[in-house]
């Protein structure tokens, strides 16, 4: 509505000064040369404006004929940008679904068309990597690198491939350069740190910690739990170097994280040792109702020097009572005091406490069955029917991250180097299934478990037991029942034994066994004649399985940057794994 009565302003304005003109009398002389014109007033107005009008046609034309080249050279950089950022986009698209000969297309197109884009560039490294050609690959993000705005993503690129070829000295050092020029890149926060714990390097990885609360990049709380984590893994390789700072790391630590059971146990241990039992007896109890563990149990029964047995037994006793039976710690408290009660020989309270276990033993119940029936009874027979359930039992809480078991805690992953990543858990190869068990229990196994405990011989029934031996008095001693290792004998012995021994019963009265001879023949005896190759020793660090976040290395099949795949074995020593692996982790 305002831009209509302005157009109508401005046409009655046009009218009357029109108007005005044409009743202004006169005339406008002309002298031109020879030549002379006097039109009036407004004939003379009409040429003046006829005269701008073709004055400002010409200079236009004028102007559209010099400018033309430029143009022409501008719409066929845009249109050529245009086919470019097509190629691009197609191209992006086409690595996203896996197809590897219509990205390289694209990225050759993209490449002619637009040389100095940035995605250009990272189109033709990608989809380098899709075909498996990591030179050329490296060769494009070295170009980005060089380049102001794209330095951080070849950077990013250049880590990726030196992490595929094992390369960690490399990684590290491009790792570096970009936490230098970008303190908030996680990635290679993250790969620094990974770095400096596997070197055992606990004040650079506390600094990079530090630089990362700076940047943003954790929370006050995930610094706390980690700054903890790292303080107690240097207060553990400096407890026997240097124990002054040891001890110093860990009461940081423990007051950063309470519930760290490593943490814990050491504070606590450097407490007891300078007699502050109360104090080491109050961080024991704050990480036990946390994370419930063997190494809190033990350390709290030992907080004290100088305990008899019985006393460690009471102390357990009081720290398993802190744990509700409704949780699923409360397991480790009885197990505590079930190897406590060992300790102290409390056969029957041991007994007590693992009967609602031994029904479905996992290997700490059947080692610790295997010990009370030889320290109770002295019966080797039924502790070796329970070690040998203790190699079929299910395993018990182990220290895991990433699919990873090790016998002890340790900062970071060595499979990923994440930080913190060690929890006490169960093992996934060790979790229930809906398949039947592999391995049935033997009948020796049961027998030996359903049998009796025998009755030790005290010095006062010796001596009336020695007249039951059935023997007559002119044959040789019978010999012993001869077992699967036992030595061979000559062809007469072997004719002459059944003529000489009784025939065996086939089930044994329980008299015998009370009134046979304290030293007793082995159930199984060492062979003479064959020597026996010293055992390999079992490790103690055992990997279940492979993580599921580490693709490892394939040299010989695609690499595909969207759908990472686990490689033949010779690529599984890539990733993480192997990037940690060097390094001692």
């Amino acid at each position: 509505m305002l831009r209509i009565v302005l157009f109508l302003v401005l046409i009655a304005l046009a009218g009357a000064g029109a108007a005005w003109v044409a009743d202004q009398p006169g005339n406008v002389v002309l002298t031109w040369g020879g030549w002379r014109a006097s039109p009036s007033i407004p004939v003379f107005v009409l040429c003046l404006g006829i005269f701008a009008v073709l004055v400002v046609f010409l200079w236009s034309i004028l102007t559209v004929i010099w400018r033309m080249p430029g143009r022409v050279r501008r719409r066929r950089r845009e249109k050529r940008h245009a086919r470019g950022r097509h190629a691009i986009t197609h191209g992006l698209l086409a690595i996203g679904h896996g197809d590897t000969a219509l990205a390289r297309r694209h990225a050759d197109a993209a490449r002619r068309h637009t040389p100095d884009d940035p995605l250009a560039l990272l189109l033709h490294a990608q989809s380098a990597q899709l075909d498996g050609n990591r030179d050329e690959a490296q060769r494009a993000f070295r170009a980005m690198a060089e380049r102001e705005d794209t330095r951080l993503l070849g950077l990013r690129g250049l880590f990726i491939e030196a992490q595929r070829a094992d390369d960690a000295v490399g990684a590290v050092m491009i790792a570096e350069e970009a936490l230098k020029l970008s303190p908030s890149s996680t990635w290679a926060s993250h790969a620094v740190l990974g770095y400096r714990c596997a070197r055992g390097d606990w004040g650079g990885a506390l600094a990079i910690l530090d630089s990362n609360l700076s940047a943003g990049l954790i929370d006050k709380q995930a610094y706390r739990r980690q700054r903890g984590v790292l303080l107690t893994a240097r207060a553990l390789e400096l407890e026997t170097m240097d124990r002054d700072v040891a001890r110093e790391s860990v009461m940081e630590a423990v007051k950063l994280a309470p519930t760290l059971v490593p943490a814990a146990v050491l504070a606590a241990k450097f407490e007891s040792e300078a007699h502050q039992v109360r104090r080491a007896m109050k961080l024991v109890e704050a990480a036990w109702l946390a994370n419930p563990h063997p190494d809190l149990a033990d350390a709290y029964a030992h907080v004290k020097l100088g305990d008899s047995a019985r006393q460690r037994l009471q102390r357990v006793e009081t720290l398993a009572a802190k744990t509700p039976a409704d949780k699923p710690g409360h397991v480790e408290g009885q197990l505590a005091i079930a190897r406590a009660a060992i300790d102290a020989s409390e056969f029957a309270r041991a007994r007590e406490v693992l009967s609602p276990y031994v029904n479905n033993p996992t290997q700490r119940v059947a080692l610790l069955m295997a010990e009370l029936e030889r320290a109770e009874h002295g019966d080797s027979g039924r502790a070796r029917a329970w070690t040998l359930r203790a190699v079929r039992a299910r395993h018990d809480p182990a220290w895991t991250a990433d699919g990873y078991v090790s016998d002890r805690w340790r900062p970071v992953s060595p499979v990923t180097g994440r930080l913190d990543a060690f929890q006490w858990q169960t093992p996934v190869a060790s979790l229930p299934s809906d398949k039947g068990t592999t391995i049935e229990s033997s009948a020796f196994e049961e027998a030996m478990l359903a049998a009796p405990p025998p009755k030790r011989v005290t010095a006062a029934n010796e001596a009336p037991a020695e007249p039951v031996v059935i023997a007559p008095a002119p044959a040789p001693a019978p010999a012993p029942a001869a077992q699967d290792n036992a030595p061979p004998v000559a062809k007469e012995t072997a004719k002459e034994e059944p003529a000489e021994m009784p025939p065996e019963p086939v089930k044994p009265a329980p008299e015998a066994a009370e009134s046979s001879p304290v030293a007793a023949t082995p159930v199984f005896r060492t062979r003479a004649d064959l020597g026996k190759p010293a055992q390999a020793p079992i490790e103690t660090v055992i990997p279940i399985v492979r993580a599921p976040d580490d693709p490892g290395i394939d040299d010989d099949g695609p690499s595909d940057e969207f759908t990472e795949q686990i490689g033949t074995p010779k690529a599984q020593a890539g990733g993480w794994r192997g990037f940690w692996s060097r390094w001692g982790a």
